[in-house]
């Protein structure tokens, strides 16, 4: 298990997603001092303390049977742990499978209700 030693900088998260650039549509959100990583509306991964966690597929695995795994924070389920950030086309192709079988939250669209302030009778 990790100990936390510093928040992520934001240089290497910019880096470490122009590397993944040929997996889709990268993005990242800052969550206590470290970032969450997104590529479409899939949570694939998280930049703690400098260093890349993805998470731990069927897909992933196949792709890389030896890849070091560690855990991101303490509590946290263990992830790919990529030291090797250079081959931009490796670490797309690892995100791409990643998330080709993740769960995407859905979008509520037309369940908003407006507030309006009169009481509504349940009644007919």
């Amino acid at each position: 298990m990790r100990e936390s030693v510093m928040a992520s900088s934001p240089d290497v998260v910019e880096y470490i997603c122009f590397q993944l650039r040929h997996a889709g549509d990268i993005s990242f959100r800052k969550m206590f001092g470290d970032y969450g990583l997104y590529c479409g509306r899939a949570f694939f991964g998280l930049v703690c303390d400098n260093q890349l966690y993805v998470k731990i597929t069927e897909p992933g695995l196949k792709m890389f049977p030896q890849q070091e795994q560690g855990c991101p924070y303490p509590g946290a389920r263990p992830h790919f742990l990529v030291t090797e950030l250079d081959d931009d086309r490796a670490l797309s192709s690892l995100v791409r499978e990643t998330c080709s079988v993740l769960a995407v939250p859905s979008v509520l669209e037309g369940n908003k209700k407006e507030a309006s302030g009169e009481k509504r009778s349940r009644r007919p």
